[in-house]
């Protein structure tokens, strides 16, 4: 959707990733990731924490099965998306509102750590296959490609 912000937030998930299923079949995976600055004190010697931003994120379909997959509790993830900003009434007539990130893109932050990617598969083919790579076979074959790659 256009005209909304567009973000990167670099943080720590706070938990692991919830992922749930809706009754259309549709996959959704909410997740928290926490973001603090830190500044090093030269009077005590030492890193000090600044305030934590708690920042509520949901990713859809394919994409909330690969970030349950991947990413846990700890974890340090890079996330791109629009900010949402949603209001509703509580019952006892309190007005609330959240802003929350629609993911676009995620993934491991590799500052303090390694990951190893593994291309995922569609689960389920496009009805008009003609012309789509993701329906032919993956190339087979030996030496230093990506053998998992569609042929494109």
């Amino acid at each position: 959707m256009s005209g909304l912000p567009t973000v990167t937030v670099i943080g720590t998930l706070t938990a692991n990733p919830e992922l749930k299923w809706l009754a259309s079949g549709d996959a959704v995976v909410n997740l928290t990731l926490a973001s603090n600055s830190r500044r090093y004190d030269r009077e005590r010697g030492e890193w000090v924490d600044g305030a934590t931003t708690f920042l509520r994120c949901s990713a859809w379909r394919e994409m909330a099965e690969h970030i349950s997959e991947s990413l846990s509790k700890g974890d340090r993830a890079i996330a791109t998306g629009q900010l949402r900003q949603r209001s509703w009434e509580t019952e006892e007539g309190e007005r609330r509102s959240v802003t929350e990130l629609s993911i676009d893109e995620i993934g491991p932050a590799l500052r303090f750590a390694t990951a190893k990617v593994a291309k995922a598969r569609r689960s389920t083919a496009p009805t008009s296959t003609s012309g789509d790579a993701w329906t032919q076979p993956a190339p087979t074959g030996t030496g230093g490609g990506f053998t998992d790659e569609p042929p494109f």
